[in-house]
């Protein structure tokens, strides 16, 4: 400790500006978890992408194993030609994705 008490001036100014820092930071992390609005939107585009990712890989396999059928179809949903088989599994992606984000919401 010095006698003109400069170093116990200098010790005090860091600890405010840290304290200060601190402070910022907490302050940043509280205001982005109150809005409510960008975290729901943050969350529906997050799911939004993982539907359209799960759509494609789907449609990718559908592709994958029609190629591999030999033959005529004989009928049924095996047959269907067309845009109908991907509109029922697009269908299909975004009842789950939308399901998937209503349950999400109840239990988040």
């Amino acid at each position: 400790m010095t006698r003109n008490g400069t170093g116990d001036t200098e010790a005090l100014r860091e600890e405010i500006r840290r304290t200060r820092v601190e402070l910022g930071e907490t302050m940043e992390a509280l205001a982005a978890k109150a809005d409510v609005k960008k975290r729901l939107k943050s969350s529906a585009d997050q799911a939004r992408m993982r539907m359209r990712e799960q759509a494609v890989l789907t449609a990718a396999r559908v592709r994958g194993q029609s190629s591999l059928t030999h033959g005529p179809a004989r009928g049924g949903a095996a047959g269907m030609r067309g845009p109908a088989p991907f509109l029922v599994l697009a269908a299909g992606a975004v009842v789950a994705a939308v399901v998937l984000v209503i349950i999400r919401g109840r239990h988040g």
